[in-house]
């Protein structure tokens, strides 16, 4: 059953998403050192344990893949190994997100990143069942001027593949501050909004990410349970989570399935939606988050067609596309 329903990820990152055949088969092509060739081995590098202590410690797997994402054949590949993969389990629509500042390392222009990963949608959408979209990632780690470059890099691509802009890395307090005039400017040339928020127990950076940055979105959210003033906003002007339950258990967002605030937010009538954030490193996909669905939270096939239909109307994607997602 699980199989066979339509499924919408709206929180899938790029370089967490890698398959470890093709780490391994592009770092022999470029000579790139890695841990290891062999697959059983390099899994062990490429999948953050569940005993991870935080999300700073989540975080240090991406490494590996990065290294082999420098090129723009490396990047049109992934993405559309990725889009391939997410359509074999149903998928009818992914927003796939990266940081473009990550993959220059060897040279690459903003805009040859960028273009690079718009290809590989393309590729994917020209052969299977699928329809994605494209959100930038800037890293709150990094300067608003640098923030800056890549909304402008990204500006071509505005309709033609790219959708928004996402703020992510490690989760700072009081971090939607350096980035105000940043998404000001983004969302008036066109840029849909979505931060990363409320991952990492700093609930009212989701309350900031709502009003200073006009996020429409949350990636995560979940520690709005722990912050009324966050909970009633997000509730209040319908902004959707884009929850990603095994990541959440990993990074130490929750502690267990059981703790995991899903269930409890949906009840409650806040937006929730269900996603994979790093298919690699998580070692999930759809298959395995909607289990958690059903067989955890216990949710029941009337419930998952509600949650389908937030991802629809929280979709960064044109009527089109949507009209066509409703129709399964």
């Amino acid at each position: 059953m699980i199989n066979d329903i339509p499924k919408i990820d709206l929180h899938c990152h790029l370089d967490g998403s890698v398959r470890p055949e093709t780490i391994i088969e592009l770092a022999k092509k470029h000579n790139i050192e890695i841990p290891s060739y062999e697959k059983g081995t390099i899994m062990k590098f490429l999948v953050a344990p569940a005993d991870c202590k935080s999300l700073v410690d989540y975080l240090k797997v991406f490494d590996i893949p990065k290294k082999v994402m420098q090129t723009e054949d490396a990047l049109r590949r992934i993405t559309f190994e990725l889009y391939e993969d997410a359509a074999k389990e149903n998928v009818k629509y992914m927003e796939v997100r990266f940081a473009p500042m990550m993959h220059t390392f060897k040279g690459l222009a903003l805009n040859e990143v960028i273009e690079s990963v718009v290809k590989g949608v393309k590729d994917a959408e020209e052969k299977y069942d699928i329809r994605g979209s494209i959100i930038l990632c800037c890293m709150r780690n990094q300067s608003e001027d640098d923030a800056f470059k890549v909304i402008e890099a990204g500006r071509e691509f505005l309709g033609k593949g790219v959708a928004a802009i996402d703020l992510c890395a490690a989760e700072l307090d009081n971090f939607c501050d350096k980035f105000e005039r940043v998404a000001k400017y983004a969302k008036s040339i066109g840029y849909r909004i979505t931060i990363h928020a409320g991952e990492t127990g700093v609930g009212i950076n989701v309350y900031d990410a709502v009003t200073k940055l006009a996020a429409e979105r949350i990636g995560h959210g979940v520690y709005i349970k722990d912050c009324d003033k966050a909970y009633k906003i997000v509730k209040e002007n319908n902004i959707t989570l884009e929850m990603c339950p095994t990541s959440n258990v990993q990074t130490k967002a929750v502690h267990s399935i059981e703790e995991h605030p899903f269930k409890k937010f949906y009840d409650n009538g806040i937006k929730v939606t269900v996603n994979t954030d790093n298919r690699t490193v998580s070692n999930t996909d759809m298959l395995k988050e909607c289990r958690i669905l059903f067989d955890d939270f216990k949710l029941s096939n009337d419930d998952y067609r509600k949650i389908y239909l937030n991802s629809v109307n929280a979709a960064f994607a044109d009527d089109k596309t949507k009209e066509w997602l409703l129709t399964f």
